[in-house]
């Protein structure tokens, strides 16, 4: 049997409280640690499609 060192031991105690909070409990119900969602546009290509929109646009009006 493999030995633990004591950062694993407490890191698996750690993940072991965490699960077993969530049992028993739904899937809506339990804390997520979600990252807010985040542009998947670069700014180069927001940019670019700003200038073709508005471009045009200047360039009919004109």
């Amino acid at each position: 049997m493999a030995q633990q060192t004591p950062q694993q031991r407490i890191a698996n105690q750690k993940f072991a409280q965490r699960e077993a909070a969530k049992r028993g409990k739904a899937e809506g119900d339990r804390k997520t640690h979600e990252k807010p969602s985040k542009i998947t546009i670069s700014p180069i290509w927001l940019g670019l499609l700003g200038f073709v929109v508005f471009g045009g646009l200047l360039f009919e009006l004109a």
